[in-house]
């Protein structure tokens, strides 16, 4: 392993890392639905104190995703190019790309499913 890698392989395909990326997917989704409800009807004044932190929440989410899927994509997936260069144009729309691309590929991998023990790519 090369001595500049500043992320531990352990941040990426752990279980601890697996639920951190679940719940901040969830939290990345909910941002976008919370986002489309806000443009679409407004947010109310009385609601507003409480929503302005659940917005932070979800944006700290959907950028721990980000990069965290994106990492993944670009270090650890072993799927064809076709279908990495696929999902990395799918990523490239922040609230939603990731969040599915850690549901669908990223949650059903085998490095994770095997415990993270396999050898890095």
């Amino acid at each position: 392993m090369p001595t500049y890698d500043y992320i531990n392989r352990e941040w990426i395909v752990s279980r601890t890392a697996r639920s951190v990326y679940r719940l901040s997917a969830t939290l990345s989704v909910a941002l976008f639905l919370g986002l489309w409800i806000a443009a679409t009807d407004g947010i109310a004044e009385s609601i507003a104190p409480v929503a302005r932190p659940l917005f932070l929440a979800g944006a700290l989410a959907a950028g721990i995703t980000f990069v965290g899927m994106e990492y993944f994509l670009l270090r650890f997936d072993d799927s064809r190019p076709l279908k990495q260069v696929l999902w990395f144009c799918v990523m490239l729309f922040p609230l939603l790309g990731p969040a599915l691309y850690c549901f669908i590929v990223y949650s059903r991998s085998q490095i994770l499913n095997g415990g993270g023990k396999q050898a890095e790519a």
